[in-house]
C-alpha cells in the first residue's frame, strides 16, 4: 500500500497567495481545511509570465476562437499562457483534485464570462487554463472554491 500523499492542484490565489492580477488574495480557508491531508500544489498560470498586479486579461472569442487577450492594451497573450500551463502540466502530471478560481480568464472553470470583441459578455464557458487541465485530466473532477463557500 502506497504511503504517499493525494495531491490537489489548487489556484493559487485560493491559498491566500498574492498573485492576482489586482495585487490581491481570494483566500478560502475552507478550501485549505478540505485539503489538509493532500499535497497541496499552488497553481497561477499568469503571475510568473506577468508579474502582480499586472494588466488584467479577458477570454474573448474572435472569428469563432477564444482568445486571450490584455483588457487595456489589446494583446493576445494566448499562446503564452498555453505553454506556462503545458510547462507546470509537465512537471504536476497527476493529481487527485482540482479546485480553481471561478470566473478566472485563466482558472474559472465553466464560470468565466466569454467577451465579443467589443467587450460584451457573449456566453459563459471556461478560462484556458481550465480547458487545458480538463483535457490533460479528463478522470479528475474540477471544482471552484464556490463549492466551499
Amino acid at each position: 500500500m502506497s504511503s504517499a500523499k493525494k495531491k490537489v492542484i489548487i489556484s493559487a490565489c485560493i491559498l491566500g497567495e498574492y498573485c492576482r492580477y489586482d495585487g490581491k488574495t481570494k483566500e478560502i480557508n475552507a478550501v485549505k481545511e478540505a485539503f489538509k491531508e493532500y499535497e497541496i500544489i499552488p497553481f497561477c498560470p499568469e503571475a510568473p509570465l506577468f508579474g502582480t498586479p499586472r494588466e488584467r486579461i479577458n477570454v474573448v472569442e474572435i472569428a469563432g476562437k477564444q482568445r486571450i487577450i490584455t483588457d487595456e492594451t489589446d494583446v493576445d497573450v494566448t499562446e503564452l499562457l498555453e505553454a506556462e500551463i503545458e510547462k507546470f502540466m509537465e512537471v504536476h502530471p497527476h493529481a487527485d483534485a482540482i479546485v480553481l478560481k471561478s470566473k478566472s480568464p485563466s482558472c474559472g472553470y465553466k464560470t468565466t464570462p466569454v467577451l465579443s470583441e467589443k467587450k460584451e459578455t457573449l456566453y459563459v464557458g471556461s478560462g484556458i487554463a481550465a480547458k487545458l487541465i480538463e483535457k490533460k485530466l479528463p478522470d479528475v473532477k474540477i471544482e471552484s472554491e464556490l463549492n466551499f463557500c
